[in-house]
């Protein structure tokens, strides 16, 4: 079986690694000859060049989507989605590992591969702090524009890639899956930087509270550092906000942009 994945960044190279370590024909994919050389030097076929890989029986997406202020960018997907539906024979395996937002795999299916392709989207949870136990073979969710698409997917996942998979009801679910959990944290980080303001103002350790109430089963209260930073959260943020009207999770966005300014003031 031919594998190609697109995209050997962060995510991409540690899963063709692991498609790889499978002993399946993998491939790699990518515009930028310093993601490429870096592939090759783990012992990945990689290019930069689309013409010179084979027709793949599964193509896995993994490239970074972005934001723009607060506007998604997902074109990179849609790019990518293009290349693979010219060259790709009917009935391959598409799988999205990238951030995206619900509709757009759909979008994919109609608009770019045509109902030809079996699109399924997989959204990565790869951490790169522990590689071990939250990388490329972690319980994942899978779900599939249709029941062709998703015996496919459960074929290359769970028999030939051994990823233990959560299936969900429908494809829309796991696109809102993965920027839901996402923003489930910033919201929890933005309560505690709230809190540690509310303490501080009242003359109240705030670390000596987060630690009482963490003394109670059900409650797991985060740190207030220095703001919440990285790609995927603040990101994904406005993934979920742009799926409809939102009180709570763009207030969650106004106190870290309100505690970073007040981290500043304190540290003048």
């Amino acid at each position: 079986m031919k594998i190609c994945i697109t995209g050997l960044g962060s995510v991409g190279l540690p899963t063709a690694l692991y498609v790889s370590s499978r002993g399946l024909e993998t491939y790699g994919y990518d515009i930028s000859e310093r993601a490429v050389n870096g592939a090759k030097e783990r012992g990945i076929n990689a290019t930069t060049d689309w013409e010179s890989i084979p027709a793949c029986d599964a193509y896995l997406i993994c490239v970074s989507t972005l934001l723009k202020g607060t506007a998604p960018v997902i074109s990179p997907v849609f790019d990518i989605a293009k290349k693979i539906a010219s060259s790709a024979l009917d009935g391959a395996t598409l799988a999205v590992e990238s951030t995206v937002y619900p509709g757009v795999c759909r979008r994919l299916h109609s608009k770019i591969a045509k109902g030809r392709l079996r699109i399924i989207h997989v959204p990565h949870r790869y951490w790169a702090g522990d590689p071990v136990n939250h990388g490329t073979r972690q319980l994942r969710v899978i779900g599939a524009v249709d029941d062709e698409s998703l015996k496919a997917g459960l074929r290359l996942y769970k028999e030939l890639l051994d990823i233990p998979l959560h299936v969900c009801p429908s494809i829309e679910v796991a696109e809102a899956c993965k920027i839901v959990e996402n923003t489930h944290r910033y919201v929890q980080i933005a309560f505690s930087e709230e809190i540690r303001m509310l303490c501080e103002e009242a003359n109240i350790d705030f670390e000596a509270v987060r630690a009482a109430c963490n003394t109670k089963w059900n409650v797991d209260m985060l740190e207030a550092r220095d703001g919440i930073g990285g790609h995927c959260l603040p990101k994904d943020i406005w993934y979920v906000i742009r799926m409809g009207r939102s009180t709570l999770l763009r207030s969650a966005v106004k106190t870290d942009k309100k505690y970073r300014k007040w981290l500043e003031e304190k540290r003048r």
